[in-house]
């Protein structure tokens, strides 16, 4: 039983090794370079990449900018650097910002804000989640008014399906517009989003219509068909949750940060402030 246990134990460790190992990218004079230091690399470049999603030769780049790192602190140690004044007088200054950003962390993380705080700023700040119009629209594009002016003739007497069928018909051989081989389709699109000679004119219409007087933009002469559109409507709660709560946490922490940098200045031997700043303080 102890010798399996010890088989056990050795085969477990040479499980760890290899894992291990499996992270090593390169080894420079007897220091390793894994896969953990190129992804804090790739990081601090692109906060949102991944090393190993890298293509094979951006992997090799990463890992040759890593090498010549780990030489360069080699040899600026060997030169001795590290024993300048100037090189500890830096380094005092990185523990310092370190140990204030490390405070700063805690406190960030210490702010809790509950789930009715959150759903209470949201019912009190309706207007501020609010998601924006949309419509669904087509158009016939042409290059003069007559020719527009022909088309919405074409079109009045139809609706119902029979106008939007024929609507795509013209669009795909009357529009000069990149829409026209789609039926004149320009898809979901926002208020505001198109040039405002066409916005207005599109948020006018009622599902199902066509403009009855051409639209003239810079591109041209419009004809339009409303599909739907849909008035902006409240963002449901739970997709916004997240984003309020941490909201509120980062307000509830410069209130902190505010006061207790007050009430420190207040306690503190501060030589060469004026007397105003030294009012606000109190």
């Amino acid at each position: 039983m102890l010798k399996l246990a010890k088989n056990s134990l050795l085969a477990l460790s040479i499980i760890a090794s290899s894992a291990l190992a499996s992270d090593i990218l390169v080894t420079v004079n007897g220091k390793n370079i894994t896969k953990q230091d190129a992804q804090a690399f790739v990081t601090a470049q692109a906060p949102q990449a991944n090393f190993t999603d890298l293509k094979p030769e951006e992997q090799k780049m990463v890992t040759d900018r890593l090498v010549e790192k780990q030489l360069f602190t080699e040899l600026a140690a060997k030169e001795g650097i590290d024993k300048k004044p100037e090189f500890k007088r830096n380094m005092e200054k990185i523990k310092e910002e370190l140990l204030v950003n490390m405070w700063m962390k805690e406190q960030l993380d210490n702010a809790v804000v509950s789930d009715s705080e959150a759903k209470e700023f949201y019912e009190k700040n309706a207007d501020k989640f609010l998601g924006k119009a949309t419509m669904h629209a087509r158009h016939i594009l042409v290059e003069t008014e007559k020719a527009a002016k022909e088309i919405i003739e074409t079109l009045k007497s139809l609706n119902g399906e029979a106008l939007k069928n024929k609507f795509m018909e013209l669009a795909k051989t009357k529009s000069t517009g990149p829409s026209g081989p789609k039926g004149g389709d320009l898809g979901t699109f926002t208020k505001g989003q198109m040039v405002p000679e066409f916005s207005k004119a599109a948020w006018a219409l009622d599902n199902g219509q066509v403009t009855t007087v051409p639209v003239k933009t810079q591109f041209g002469y419009h004809v339009i068909y409303l599909e739907t559109k849909a008035e902006a409507k409240p963002t449901p709660y739970e997709s916004v949750k997240e984003k309020i709560i941490t909201s509120l946490k980062q307000q509830q922490f410069a209130k902190k940060i505010s006061e207790v940098a007050k009430e420190l200045k207040s306690k503190a031997k501060i030589v060469g402030m004026t007397k105003e700043t030294n009012a606000t303080q109190k």
